[in-house]
């Protein structure tokens, strides 16, 4: 059993859903970050996503986007985003003797890596993104020691969710967006990709993009997901002058709202 495999079932087993946070590495500097990392970890996150900044994002929204410029114009570079990782991990293993962080030190391990570029399976030219649905990825992902976590949308057709379902691992990034105000509201939309999803035995769906409050946790894990992932609302904080515990105080709202999961009818 993988360790993605473990954390679902025991938290299946508990009722809840998993947790996952977005932080932007070196964001809004590389000090700062560090104590966000322990932060969203001691809090009570699942899991911890981190972005390493990038000059050409297509994905990200601005809070996102403007938080990798800030990195990038501060000097941060791969190189600081590894040793910030690392640190994390080290400081987990400082911590590994307290009862509260233990999970805290399993989740500093690098595990995924999400494919959240591509089109549509097809090769690129030289220079260009490696394809989302790229065959000869996953596997050599896995030869390393890595989960694929693949991306899926509620208009994804049905080919691509098998190629999804075949190809990826650890869990199903999805994306509906509760921003949109008649989205917010159906439901049926979510609830029919995750069964969609289990139909083709998928890895366990976890919903991202807009997530920013309990309420929206609360109504994607009703639907049927497994866990969802918050990045926007926690980045937007790191400004804030009293930016860790304003963190952390939203991670542990948000990680309330994924207790008493209800059971999924669908």
């Amino acid at each position: 059993m993988s360790r993605y495999d473990a954390m679902f079932t025991r938290l299946e087993s508990e009722g809840e859903g998993a947790l996952g946070l977005f932080l932007m590495l070196g964001h809004p500097d590389v000090e700062t970050c560090a104590r966000l990392l322990e932060a969203v970890g001691s809090a009570g996150a699942d899991m911890v996503e981190v972005g390493i900044p990038f000059s050409d994002p297509v994905a990200d929204g601005p809070v996102i986007q403007a938080a990798g410029r800030r990195a990038l114009s501060a000097g941060v570079r791969v190189e600081d985003c590894f040793a910030l990782i690392c640190a994390f991990a080290r400081a987990c293993r400082r911590a590994a003797g307290h009862s509260h962080l233990r999970q805290h030190r399993r989740r500093a391990r690098v595990r995924p890596v999400l494919r959240a570029r591509g089109r549509g399976g097809r090769r690129q030219p030289a220079g260009g993104d490696v394809p989302t649905l790229e065959p000869s990825c996953s596997p050599q992902g896995r030869a390393a020691g890595l989960d694929w976590v693949m991306i899926a949308a509620t208009n994804s057709p049905p080919a691509s969710l098998e190629q999804i379902a075949r190809l990826g691992s650890g869990y199903t990034y999805c994306v509906t967006r509760f921003e949109d105000p008649a989205l917010a509201s159906r439901t049926s939309l979510r609830g029919e990709l995750f069964e969609r999803l289990g139909d083709e035995h998928a890895a366990p769906p976890v919903l991202g993009f807009g997530i920013s409050s309990g309420e929206h946790a609360a109504s994607a894990l009703g639907a049927g997901a497994k866990g969802v992932i918050v990045g926007s609302a926690v980045v937007a904080l790191a400004e804030q002058p009293n930016a860790v515990q304003a963190v952390r105080d939203k991670v542990r709202a948000l990680k309330d709202a994924t207790f008493a999961v209800p059971a999924h009818s669908g």
